[in-house]
């Protein structure tokens, strides 16, 4: 697609040929985090806050093996989480966070990860991210588009969005994007971000969504 014709096409049409070609590169793209249960996957993705899948996965396995589930993590002794999650940055705000959102569960919801978004956005340390990822993988249901920073960034990137916030680039990007697809565009698009589209040093040259990228030729003159 020339430069001309990418102008050409609407926001919401370029959104759809994109999201095309991202099911096509990443088909089996999903969920990096590891989980067994509802509340392991709500837990995990609390921890992901500012820190990798990888660092997560390599946390969890000794978190869940002493705290498998809501009731065990309500009555933890809060230095013991700490220390477990510790690597995974901003420790003892991401301890007390899923403590206390683990103690509303047990007591507000019979000790079951909520599932909804009215509902799960009550919990401690639970924003709009974490609900959706839970809803999308845990539920089924997609009520909204995970906004990480990757997403942030390449939606950017590809002109769907001019905000900087994630509460806004979710806005613009659910009127963009059919429902069914709101999960698998942001898991795609954090692959993509992962191989292709990094934050420092784009490989513009080797993209194929480069076409109909308005940053696209930008990066590759700097770079």
């Amino acid at each position: 697609m020339s430069t001309t014709t990418r102008k050409s096409i609407s926001k919401k049409q370029r959104a759809l040929e994109i999201l095309s070609r991202l099911k096509r590169l990443y088909p089996d793209a999903t969920c990096s985090l590891n989980y067994t249960t509802t509340l392991q996957l709500l837990v995990a993705t609390i921890l992901s806050a500012q820190c990798t899948d990888e660092r997560v996965n390599l946390v969890t396995p000794g978190l869940f093996s002493r705290f498998p589930d809501a009731p065990s993590l309500a009555s933890a002794d809060l230095t013991d989480l700490e220390n477990l999650v510790r690597s995974t940055g901003f420790y003892r705000n991401k301890a007390k966070n899923i403590q206390a959102a683990c103690r509303m569960i047990v007591s507000d919801y019979n000790s079951v990860v909520p599932n909804t978004m009215e509902q799960l956005l009550k919990l401690p340390g639970v924003a709009r991210k974490t609900a959706n990822v839970v809803l999308a993988h845990a539920y089924g249901i997609n009520a909204g588009v995970t906004v990480d920073t990757h997403v942030k960034r390449l939606s950017q990137r590809l002109g769907l969005t001019k905000y900087p916030d994630p509460i806004h680039i979710e806005q613009d990007l659910m009127k963009l994007l059919p429902q069914p697809d709101w999960e698998n565009w942001s898991i795609r698009l954090i692959y993509h971000g992962r191989s292709v589209c990094k934050a420092r040093s784009p490989v513009c040259e080797a993209c194929e969504l480069a076409d109909l990228c308005p940053s696209a030729t930008k990066t590759i003159i700097v770079g």
